[in-house]
């Protein structure tokens, strides 16, 4: 899909057209006779607040005009000069559009102007005192806090969904990994799924193993992030069930049935959280983004099913309830919309709707399913690392990845490249699920043996600015210079 919101117009000639086959009724010499011309700034450079911008043209012919840069339109022509707008640049990193001239059947004349307009470069004070939302967490959690904002400012941590339980080709084989089969190193960043140790799969003998892979993945040092696929408490059927908009508005009601299952649910989490201890006998800290993805419809939680009141009011309820009522220290809370496209500037807004507020939120993440959109993505991260610092709040991609994807260089080109010069704390990967050697299942979103990226993710595993297991400091233990209250 052609991505360019090309704007094609007919402009007004600036200058009369000459005759091209016959001037003052003069014979057709043979010699070319197209006095057709146009000239072109062949760069403007525009600071990154944006807005209106003007390009230089002469030329002597009805010519067109069009955009080939998502975040640059076209606008109007005076005179000589072609004026145009562009969005603010809300990364650090300078960026580099495009835009172009042609004639009316874009055959003979093609000109192009380069757009260079500069990053948010604006000094912004990176604070070494942070704030949790649980002012009582263990010491533990407060220093993987810390460490999530001290990363982000070296490079990223790598990350993948139930990576350490199973891959593509094999299920629950102790010490086993798509990602170690590959570069010879774990995730730094290890992602499981809270939701059936809560709702009415918590007896499912799975639960045991996402019990040892979290311990395991902890004695190693690494980061726990947990999502929460809850099933509908109010209608029994899945995560996905959005056919009621009463769900959250019965939970939030004092007395009713739905909301003293939705009780017992939490309390499960609460009790698996109390209980989550690795060897060294302290409590696992756990990055821990109920309700994620909330700006899309698809989920009992989403945007179809609640209104901005009910869900930061579920959102608070659900805080204080863990928090305050059942004890949880070790919970570093997470909101992740769903980022899929580019905003063109209003990603900011996307990243906080329906914001809970400050004091409930301790940690800004984004699922961004962009595929092979990496504008998307690069646009998205701009806006999520801009945001971290304005709030003094850790970030990262808490879901990523192309389902079924081949490219053989996504981790240069797509990953390191657009996350380069950001301050985001990790990027982790949706799951490669269990197949066998059913090939033709191509629900997988992250390397493994045999996939053409191979070669492609050890060069991204070798970049500095990537952190791997092996790369990772002590994520436990307080770095120099902090505090966390």
């Amino acid at each position: 899909m052609d991505r360019h919101m090309g704007i094609s117009i007919l402009a007004a000639a600036v200058f009369m057209t000459a005759a091209l086959s016959c001037t003052d009724g003069k014979e057709q010499t043979g010699v070319n006779e197209d006095e057709r011309s146009i000239t072109v700034q062949e760069r403007v450079e525009i600071d990154y607040v944006g807005g209106a911008f003007s390009v230089d043209v002469e030329a002597n012919f009805d010519f067109q005009v069009e955009s080939l840069s998502e975040w640059i339109e076209f606008d109007k022509i005076e005179g000589t000069k072609v004026w145009f707008t562009a969005q603010a640049n809300e990364g650090t990193a300078d960026r580099m559009g495009k835009v172009k001239f042609t004639d009316p059947a874009s055959k003979y004349f093609y000109k192009e102007t380069r757009v260079a307009q500069k990053g948010n470069k604006t000094p912004v004070e990176v604070t070494s005192s942070l704030s949790l939302v649980d002012k009582n967490a263990t010491a533990q959690t407060k220093a993987l806090y810390a460490n999530l904002w001290d990363i982000a400012a070296k490079g990223f941590m790598f990350g993948h969904h139930d990576d350490l339980w199973y891959g593509r080709y094999w299920y629950n084989q102790a010490g086993k990994s798509d990602t170690k089969a590959v570069c010879g190193d774990y995730p730094a960043v290890f992602s499981v799924d809270m939701g059936p140790i809560m709702d009415n799969r918590h007896n499912d003998a799975e639960n045991a193993i996402r019990r040892r892979v979290i311990i395991e993945a902890y004695d190693r040092g690494e980061v726990i992030t947990m999502c929460c696929h809850l099933n509908n408490p109010h209608t029994g059927g899945d995560s996905w069930d959005n056919s009621s908009n009463e769900v959250v508005r019965s939970i939030l009601t004092e007395g009713h049935a739905t909301r003293t299952k939705y009780l017992e649910w939490l309390d499960r989490c609460a009790d698996f959280a109390n209980s989550l201890k690795g060897s060294d006998g302290n409590l696992i800290p756990i990055i821990f983004r109920p309700y994620h993805e909330h700006t899309q419809t698809w989920s009992w939680w989403s945007s179809k099913c609640t209104t901005e009141k009910e869900f930061i009011s579920f959102w608070r309820f659900t805080v204080e309830y863990l928090r305050d009522t059942k004890g949880v220290r070790n919970f570093i809370y997470a909101i992740s919309p769903q980022m899929d496209e580019d905003y063109k500037g209003g990603a900011r807004d996307r990243l906080t709707f329906r914001w809970p507020g400050d004091e409930y939120v301790d940690f800004i993440g984004m699922d961004c399913y962009h595929y092979n959109w990496k504008q998307a993505f690069k646009s998205n991260l701009d806006a999520m690392s801009a945001l971290s610092l304005e709030k003094g709040k850790p970030c990262g991609v808490t879901e990523t990845g192309p389902e079924g994807f081949d490219w053989a260089d996504y981790w240069t080109n797509h990953i390191l490249e657009s996350a380069l010069n950001q301050r985001v704390s990790m990027i982790v990967m949706w799951r490669n699920k269990y197949v066998g050697s059913n090939e033709a299942d191509r629900h997988f979103y992250s390397v493994y043996p045999g996939h053409p990226s191979e070669e492609d993710f050890r060069k991204m595993y070798d970049h500095p600015s990537t952190f791997f297991s092996k790369d990772l400091p002590d994520m436990y233990a307080m770095p120099e210079g902090y505090e966390v209250k």
